[in-house]
C-alpha cells in the first residue's frame, strides 16, 4: 500500500462530524504514521448530521475524485412530517409546524412518484454551494439575504421504506445521481404535500459499488492501519 501512489479509502463518517473533520483525523493519523503530510481529499461531503459512505483518495488517486464523484449514490433518510426547519434537518430548531390529518400513506406513496427522474432541485441555503464566492451557509450565518439558483438532478429511485401516521415520520431510500441534496427532497416532499418535512436522520449507503458494510469507521482506522503492508 503506497499512500503517495495513491490509496482509495472508504470511511464511514459518524453523526456530528463534518466531512472535512473526517478527512482531517484520517489524514492526521497518516501522516504520523508516514513521517510527512499525506495528501488526501474527498469524493463527495456529507452534512454533518449524516453518517455513511465517504470516499476519501491519497497521493496520486487524488485525481480521480471527480470520476469517484460522478457515481450513483444511495440514501436512507427518515422524515419528520409537519414541521419545517431552517437547514431542513436537526441542525436548526423547528420553525413552522402545519396540521397533517390530510396526509395518508396512498398520498405519500403518489408524491413520492414527483421527484423521480429528472427534477428542479434547490440546495439548502446551509450547504457548501458557493454564491458569488462565498460558501451559502456561511452568508447564511451572518443572516445575508441571497439566492441560490435551481439546477436540474436525476432521482433514479425512491422508495417508502416506511411511514407512521401516528408519529408522522416516513422512511425512504433514494437512489440518485451527482448533486442531489437528501435535505432538499425532504423539504419538497414536504411542501408537496403541504405539511412541511425536515430529516431526522440520513445514511449514505452506498457510493457505486461501494456500500457502507464495505467501509473503515473512524474508530478501528489506527487498527486497520497498523495491519496494512505499507510501501510508500
Amino acid at each position: 500500500m503506497d499512500f503517495k501512489e495513491g490509496v482509495i479509502l472508504h470511511i464511514d463518517k459518524p453523526y456530528a462530524m463534518s466531512s472535512f473533520g473526517a478527512l482531517a483525523h484520517i489524514r492526521y493519523l497518516l501522516t504520523k504514521r508516514m513521517g510527512y503530510k499525506v495528501k488526501v481529499g474527498h469524493a463527495g461531503t456529507l452534512d454533518p448530521l449524516a453518517t455513511g459512505v465517504l470516499m476519501l483518495c491519497t497521493g496520486k488517486k487524488t485525481k480521480l475524485i471527480e470520476t469517484l464523484q460522478a457515481k450513483d449514490k444511495e440514501y436512507v433518510a427518515t422524515l419528520q412530517l409537519g414541521a419545517n426547519t431552517a437547514s431542513h434537518d436537526m441542525e436548526h430548531p423547528v420553525d413552522e409546524t402545519f396540521p397533517t390529518d390530510h396526509v395518508t400513506r396512498e398520498k405519500v406513496e403518489a408524491v413520492l412518484n414527483r421527484f423521480v427522474g429528472d427534477v428542479e432541485q434547490i440546495p439548502p441555503v446551509y450547504s457548501a454551494v458557493c454564491v458569488n464566492g462565498k460558501r451559502a451557509y456561511q452568508l447564511s450565518r451572518k443572516g445575508r439575504d441571497f439566492e441560490i439558483k435551481a439546477k436540474t438532478v436525476h432521482i433514479e429511485e425512491l422508495e417508502l421504506l416506511h411511514f407512521d401516521p401516528e408519529l408522522m415520520q416516513m422512511s425512504i431510500r433514494v437512489r440518485c445521481g451527482k448533486g442531489t441534496y437528501i435535505r432538499s427532497l425532504a423539504r419538497d416532499i414536504g411542501d408537496q404535500l403541504a405539511c412541511g418535512a425536515f430529516l431526522t436522520s440520513l445514511c449514505r449507503t452506498r457510493v457505486g459499488e461501494v456500500r457502507v458494510e464495505d467501509c473503515i469507521t473512524l474508530e478501528a482506522f489506527p487498527e486497520w492501519l497498523d495491519s496494512q503492508h505499507i510501501t510508500g
